[in-house]
């Protein structure tokens, strides 16, 4: 990753600078925000896709109770003789055709039938049956929701505006600032957005789709029971069964969320920043000051790079002379004659070195190859 210049710039300044800067700082920061927002909520999508484990796992393993069917018969027509046929026998001697009292044998001719049936009609079941109803018609209503706050703008405006002043060095320093940002949300992206939702909530609906496919739920519809309204009774199975403590969680979300309103997360307000965001751009503003000292120093750059050769014996006399103006001609020529001679030998000496080293180096390798 490229490293910032202005971390070099600051890294490579006067540490204590920046408190001697800070010290001597008037600066001001106002902030105005402005923000809104269709909010499409997909915490209900998240709910369901936790909870809809759960009420598969109730609907394969129902709550169910025996159902005895009584009905009185002919004797040929009965099923099975049971003791509750007996007894019924006993007490509906009417029933009786005749007794044969040597074999101690009756024979009637009609008696009770019982046939007992397992049926899924439970509290419970018919709970949970309601809440896929609910499921199918909360996921019908968010979809459309969705559908229509995707095409509404989202507003998401900041802006800011700095004065500062500051002195440092015997000078003053100053600065207005003033920044914006604006959301701006292109077509593909609106519709990407949409696009990622919509298939979220797709997904949700097969699951639910799936759950109406399992037998006890196709044998509670064909009921046509009424639906189940609140308040819940609360009883065993629903308060200590997990499956069920799971399914009344998004039971209760359901109904809670039930108006459907759009959420709308707004924010408009104008500050004075005091807080982090001042003394971020208290710290921008000296960075800022250190940029502007960049340029003292590229200019002096520049105008030695720019001096003749004339200009710079002119400048460098001259500063001689400042240092000692009792300096004769043949003296300064003397000393400049020697300075010269001891720069050039020096150079003249590393250049030898290096050339030796060269050397030395392409000697060793021609060997290698020989």
């Amino acid at each position: 990753m490229k490293k910032l210049e202005l971390n070099e710039l600051y890294e490579n300044s006067d540490k204590n600078e920046l408190e001697r800067f800070m010290s001597k700082l008037d600066s001001n920061a106002k902030i105005n925000i402005d923000y809104e927002n269709y909010m499409n909520d997909v915490e209900w999508i998240e709910m369901m896709e936790s909870t809809i484990p759960y009420i598969d796992n109730i609907l394969r393993n129902p709550n169910r109770f025996i159902v005895n069917e009584e009905e009185i018969v002919k004797i040929e027509l009965a099923r099975k003789i049971t003791v509750d046929s007996i007894k019924h026998l006993s007490k509906h001697t009417n029933l009786i055709q005749e007794v044969d009292k040597k074999e101690d044998n009756v024979k009637p001719s009609k008696i009770l039938n019982i046939l007992k049936e397992e049926s899924y009609d439970t509290y419970e079941n018919r709970l949970i049956y309601t809440l896929i109803q609910n499921m199918k018609m909360f996921s019908d209503k968010k979809r459309k929701i969705v559908e229509e706050n995707l095409k509404k703008d989202v507003k998401d405006e900041k802006y800011i505006t700095y004065v500062g002043t500051a002195r440092l060095h015997n000078e003053d320093v100053a600065i207005n600032l003033a920044l914006s940002t604006k959301l701006n949300i292109t077509e593909d992206e609106r519709r990407k957005q949409k696009k990622e939702i919509i298939s979220r909530i797709d997904a949700i609906d097969k699951k639910i789709n799936e759950l109406t496919f399992i037998d006890v739920y196709k044998e509670i519809d064909k009921l046509n029971i009424r639906l189940i309204r609140p308040p819940i009774k609360k009883t065993n199975l629903i308060l200590k069964n997990v499956n069920f403590q799971y399914a009344m969680k998004l039971w209760d979300y359901i109904q809670d969320n039930i108006d459907n309103k759009t959420k709308i997360e707004k924010e408009k307000k104008e500050y004075i920043e005091k807080g982090k965001i001042k003394r971020i751009v208290d710290e921008t503003f000296f960075i800022d000051y250190l940029a502007t000292c960049e340029l003292k120093k590229k200019n002096r750059e520049n105008d030695a790079q720019e001096m003749s050769k004339d200009e710079m014996i002119e400048y460098l006399l001259d500063k001689l002379i400042n240092l000692n103006a009792d300096l004769s001609i043949d003296q300064i020529k003397e000393l400049i004659g020697d300075k010269f001679e001891k720069i050039k030998y020096k150079k003249a000496v590393s250049l030898q070195e290096v050339q030796a080293v060269f050397k030395k180096y392409i000697d060793d390798y021609m060997k290698q190859l020989i």
